[in-house]
Protein backbone atom coordinates (compact mmCIF):
# COMPACT_ATOMS: atom_id res chain seq x y z
CA UNK A 1 0.00 0.00 0.00
CA UNK A 2 1.23 3.48 -0.88
CA UNK A 3 0.42 6.77 0.85
CA UNK A 4 1.25 10.02 -0.93
CA UNK A 5 0.49 13.44 0.56
CA UNK A 6 0.45 16.62 -1.52
CA UNK A 7 -0.01 20.10 -0.03
CA UNK A 8 -1.68 22.70 -2.22
CA UNK A 9 -2.34 26.42 -1.80
CA UNK A 10 -5.05 28.44 -3.50
CA UNK A 11 -5.98 32.14 -3.22
CA UNK A 12 -9.52 33.03 -2.19
CA UNK A 13 -11.57 36.21 -2.05
CA UNK A 14 -13.39 34.93 1.05
CA UNK A 15 -17.09 35.64 1.65
CA UNK A 16 -18.37 32.33 0.24
CA UNK A 17 -15.83 32.07 -2.58
CA UNK A 18 -16.35 28.70 -4.28
CA UNK A 19 -13.16 27.38 -5.90
CA UNK A 20 -13.10 24.43 -8.31
CA UNK A 21 -10.08 22.33 -7.29
CA UNK A 22 -10.96 19.23 -9.32
CA UNK A 23 -8.08 19.49 -11.79
CA UNK A 24 -5.52 20.07 -9.02
CA UNK A 25 -6.75 17.00 -7.12
CA UNK A 26 -6.82 14.93 -10.32
CA UNK A 27 -3.27 16.03 -11.16
CA UNK A 28 -2.10 15.04 -7.68
CA UNK A 29 -3.63 11.57 -8.08
CA UNK A 30 -2.18 11.09 -11.55
CA UNK A 31 1.29 12.27 -10.54
CA UNK A 32 1.31 10.02 -7.46
CA UNK A 33 1.69 6.92 -9.61
CA UNK A 34 -0.90 5.12 -7.50
CA UNK A 35 -3.35 3.29 -9.79
CA UNK A 36 -6.37 2.79 -7.55
CA UNK A 37 -7.47 3.79 -4.09
CA UNK A 38 -8.94 6.80 -2.33
CA UNK A 39 -7.92 10.46 -2.45
CA UNK A 40 -8.89 12.44 0.62
CA UNK A 41 -9.05 16.22 0.27
CA UNK A 42 -8.73 18.08 3.57
CA UNK A 43 -8.75 21.88 3.98
CA UNK A 44 -6.74 23.19 6.90
CA UNK A 45 -8.47 25.99 8.77
CA UNK A 46 -11.83 26.29 10.47
CA UNK A 47 -13.62 28.70 8.13
CA UNK A 48 -13.57 26.68 4.88
CA UNK A 49 -15.02 23.38 3.72
CA UNK A 50 -14.86 20.88 0.87
CA UNK A 51 -17.65 19.16 -1.08
CA UNK A 52 -18.77 18.23 -4.59
CA UNK A 53 -21.17 20.24 -6.73
CA UNK A 54 -22.09 20.87 -10.32
CA UNK A 55 -19.82 23.89 -10.63
CA UNK A 56 -21.91 26.40 -12.55
CA UNK A 57 -22.96 29.97 -11.64
CA UNK A 58 -26.59 29.14 -10.87
CA UNK A 59 -25.75 26.37 -8.42
CA UNK A 60 -22.98 28.44 -6.82
CA UNK A 61 -25.53 31.23 -6.22
CA UNK A 62 -28.11 28.74 -4.92
CA UNK A 63 -25.59 27.30 -2.49
CA UNK A 64 -24.73 30.75 -1.16
CA UNK A 65 -28.44 31.54 -0.75
CA UNK A 66 -28.96 28.29 1.15
CA UNK A 67 -26.09 29.06 3.55
CA UNK A 68 -27.40 32.62 4.00
CA UNK A 69 -30.77 31.17 5.05
CA UNK A 70 -29.32 28.49 7.32
CA UNK A 71 -26.57 30.56 8.94
CA UNK A 72 -27.21 34.30 8.39
CA UNK A 73 -24.18 36.60 8.40
CA UNK A 74 -25.94 39.41 10.25
CA UNK A 75 -26.68 37.46 13.43
CA UNK A 76 -24.59 38.01 16.53
CA UNK A 77 -22.41 35.01 17.29
CA UNK A 78 -20.78 34.33 20.65
CA UNK A 79 -17.54 33.80 18.76
CA UNK A 80 -17.57 37.55 18.02
CA UNK A 81 -17.71 38.32 21.75
CA UNK A 82 -14.75 36.09 22.53
CA UNK A 83 -12.41 37.19 19.74
CA UNK A 84 -13.78 40.58 18.68
CA UNK A 85 -14.05 39.52 15.06
CA UNK A 86 -16.85 39.15 12.55
CA UNK A 87 -16.62 35.59 11.24
CA UNK A 88 -18.76 33.53 13.60
CA UNK A 89 -21.04 32.59 10.70
CA UNK A 90 -17.96 31.45 8.74
CA UNK A 91 -17.03 28.95 11.44
CA UNK A 92 -20.58 27.60 11.73
CA UNK A 93 -20.95 27.23 7.94
CA UNK A 94 -17.61 25.45 7.63
CA UNK A 95 -18.55 23.12 10.49
CA UNK A 96 -21.80 22.19 8.76
CA UNK A 97 -20.10 21.52 5.41
CA UNK A 98 -17.06 19.73 6.81
CA UNK A 99 -13.33 19.99 6.08
CA UNK A 100 -12.81 16.84 4.00
CA UNK A 101 -13.99 14.65 1.17
CA UNK A 102 -12.98 11.14 0.10
CA UNK A 103 -13.00 10.36 -3.64
CA UNK A 104 -12.22 6.90 -5.03
CA UNK A 105 -9.99 6.58 -8.09
CA UNK A 106 -9.14 3.83 -10.57
CA UNK A 107 -6.57 3.79 -13.33
CA UNK A 108 -5.16 7.00 -11.86
CA UNK A 109 -8.46 8.82 -12.55
CA UNK A 110 -10.99 10.21 -10.08
CA UNK A 111 -14.36 8.43 -10.07
CA UNK A 112 -16.46 11.59 -10.31
CA UNK A 113 -19.76 11.91 -12.13
CA UNK A 114 -20.01 13.85 -15.39
CA UNK A 115 -21.26 17.03 -13.70
CA UNK A 116 -19.48 16.58 -10.38
CA UNK A 117 -16.58 18.80 -9.37
CA UNK A 118 -14.61 19.07 -6.14
CA UNK A 119 -14.88 22.53 -4.60
CA UNK A 120 -13.33 24.34 -1.68
CA UNK A 121 -15.63 26.97 -0.20
CA UNK A 122 -14.02 29.79 1.77
CA UNK A 123 -16.59 31.20 4.18
CA UNK A 124 -14.25 33.65 5.93
CA UNK A 125 -14.85 37.40 5.72
CA UNK A 126 -11.58 38.30 4.02
CA UNK A 127 -9.28 37.09 1.24
CA UNK A 128 -6.90 34.30 2.23
CA UNK A 129 -4.39 31.86 0.89
CA UNK A 130 -6.01 28.52 1.67
CA UNK A 131 -4.00 25.37 2.16
CA UNK A 132 -5.44 21.95 1.54
CA UNK A 133 -3.99 18.46 1.60
CA UNK A 134 -4.61 15.71 -0.92
CA UNK A 135 -3.74 12.36 0.63
CA UNK A 136 -3.68 9.45 -1.80
CA UNK A 137 -3.93 5.93 -0.42
CA UNK A 138 -3.85 2.86 -2.62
Amino acid sequence: MAVVSVRKTISSRGNHHVLDITSQVADSVQQSGVESGVATVFVTGSTAGVTTVEFEPGLVADLETAFDRLVPRELEYRHHERWGDDNGHSHVRASLLGPSLAVPFNGGRLELGTWQQIVLIDFDTRPRNREYLVQIVG
